[in-house]
């Protein structure tokens, strides 16, 4: 996922099918929680339900956004 960080960075959106390797593996990884790449704003995001409900989470690459998810899940 280097590469998707790399090219955040520069400013140059990930490809269609790294986007949608990223989303599958973050989504595999965390079952009921949705995630998806915003090309208007080139950030990733999640939506993570919690008791007091949902939270909304925006990171630069999906390594930061699966810390965050993490994260969010830890504290509920």
């Amino acid at each position: 996922m280097t590469a998707e960080r790399d090219t955040a960075a520069q400013g140059e959106q990930p490809s269609a099918a790294a986007t949608a390797a990223a989303v599958r593996g973050l989504q595999e990884q965390f079952p009921g929680i949705r995630v998806w790449y915003g090309r208007a704003t080139g950030s990733w995001w999640a939506l993570v339900p919690s008791g007091g409900g949902p939270r909304l989470l925006e990171a630069t690459a999906p390594q930061a956004l699966r810390d965050a998810i993490a994260n969010a899940r830890a504290v509920g």
